[in-house]
This record gives C-alpha cells, structure tokens and sequence, in this order.
C-alpha cells in the first residue's frame, strides 16, 4: 500500500440521477445508503460515470457536497475534480476538500491533451493546492491523452499523490508502472475486466462501473484476492465478464443507466450528448441482468 491509501478493495464509480428538472437528490441519497449496506468500500461522485462532465459547476459542487453529507464517514467519498482547465480543476479541487471529501479523482485533461511535461506540471499545481490525497485518473481512449510509466514515478514525489486509477487496457504498461512505483502510488483497476489481473500485480483494487449494479460481488471479489481465495477471485471475474462486456457495449455510462432504471434506482436520463442504448444492446444487457437475477 502506498503512503496514504484511501481505500483497499472495490469503489463504486457512482451515476448521478438526473431527470429532465436536474439532479434527482433523494434517489442519489438512496443509492448511496444501499451501496454503503451492500459493503462497497468507497464512493467516486462525479466522475466519467457520474456524467461530471455535463454537470453544471453549481451542480457538481452541490452532487459532491451532497454526497459527503450523505455518506457521513460511513466510507472514502471520493470527489472526481478533473477538468481541461487546470484552474477550474483547482477550484473544484478546493472545494471538494473544503466540502469534505476524503480525496480527489482527477482526470487526464481532454481535448486539448498534454505532454507528459504538461502533465506533470498540471498534477503538481493541482496537488500543491489542496491537502487531501490525489488519485491520478488515465483513461486515455475518452481524453486522448495517457501518463506514461515513468511520469508517474515522477508524480509519485509529489506528497499529496498517492494512487492510480488505471484505465488504459496495456497491461503491459501496467506492469511497467507497478515495478517503476513500487510502493510510492498505490494502483487501482480502472476497467472491470481487469480487476484481478490488476490485484495480482500488487493492486489495491478497482474504481468500478460493475459495482453500480453489483457492489457486494465486486467487494467480494477483491476480497476473496485478500484472503487468498485466488481461484475464487479469478471464478467471479470469469463468471461476471459477460455482464461487465455488456455494461460497455456503448459508451459508459450509457449502459449502466440502463440497468440502474431497469432495477429501480432512477429514471433512464442521461445528457446530451449521451442518448439512451440502442435497443438491440439492451435487450443483450436486459437477458444477462435477468440471468444474474437483478431484475
């Protein structure tokens, strides 16, 4: 584990409810009291799955508030802050702590990228402003951009640094960080089929899609890698595959949405310029939910 890890197992990368008026608070309040019952061991609010990117700033900062309050210590909140603007994620940043927030997920900028230079430069601003942990956020087929190996062992002298979300599907290149950072960064999966493959690199865990719709299984799964239980862990990646495939045969959180209105939680709204799944996808999605007996 790394200087100051936030969390060791599964963190429910969380959807916002929305609803044509704005953020719909109570079902936001009630997802986050059953994820907290089901043992989910953290909480992303507003991050890629949470449709931070088009939330307003007032509702962002009022998604992450919220959420912190409504958690109230029961386990890490954990506030996505990223932006291509490295001042709006600094102010962001700021106020998530000052709301609470036990650490920050901060993107890769889009659309104008960076150079690892430029990367470096941005982390460290950020971090130098705030004085809760970062988690570094590389998921470079939606930013256009990724952090190479070596730049996270230089953003890893950083203090305030302390982990990876990893979402660029190299397991390579994950490898490569891993024996680079050691224990400075602790590294956590950022796609849900590669939860275990991660855990056995030295991963603390995953930032999950999955786990909106399964949060118990996820955490048993890196749990049952904590125990020891590596064919058991492996069994349940395995067993999960089809649905986790289904979950990303559109663009996240398209999919997810679906599935969380199909169980109840919220209505099926989503931003442009995301629009509801194509029909064929989810009935695929619909039959392997059915299977796994979620609705």
């Amino acid at each position: 584990m790394s200087k100051k890890t936030i969390f060791r197992g599964a963190a429910t990368a969380l959807i916002t409810p929305l609803t044509p008026a704005g953020v719909d608070y109570e079902a936001l309040g009630k997802l986050i009291d059953w994820q907290i019952e089901q043992g989910i061991d953290a909480l992303v609010i507003a991050g890629t799955t949470g449709e931070g990117a088009t939330l307003t700033y007032d509702e962002h900062q009022e998604v992450i508030r919220y959420s912190v309050e409504r958690a109230a210590g029961r386990v890490p909140i954990i506030a996505g802050s990223g932006s291509n603007d490295t001042s709006r994620a600094i102010t962001l940043s700021r106020f998530s702590c000052e709301a609470g927030a036990d650490a920050l997920l901060v993107v890769t900028p889009y659309y104008n990228k960076a150079t690892q230079k430029g990367l470096i430069a941005m982390y460290n601003a950020i971090a130098d402003a705030v004085d809760k942990p970062i988690i570094l956020y590389n998921v470079p087929s939606r930013t256009g951009v990724g952090i190479e190996p070596r730049t996270y062992l230089a953003l890893a002298e950083h203090p305030n640094i302390v982990a990876i979300k990893e979402a660029n599907g190299n397991i390579s290149k994950i490898v490569e960080t891993a024996r680079l950072v050691g224990d400075k960064l602790d590294i956590y999966s950022g796609n849900d089929d590669q939860v275990v493959p991660i855990l056995s690199m030295g991963g603390s865990g995953v930032i999950s899609v999955l786990s909106n719709v399964m949060p118990a299984q996820t955490h048993q799964m890196c749990q049952r890698f904590f125990d020891g239980d590596l064919a058991g862990a492996a069994k349940m990646q395995m067993e999960y595959l089809p649905l986790i495939n289904a979950l990303f045969s559109e663009v996240n959180p398209i999919p997810v949405k679906a599935a969380m209105a199909a169980m109840g939680w919220c209505e099926n709204y989503l931003r442009m310029p995301l629009t509801r799944m194509e029909p064929e996808h989810w009935e695929k999605l619909k039959t392997i939910m059915q299977a796994h007996k979620l609705i």
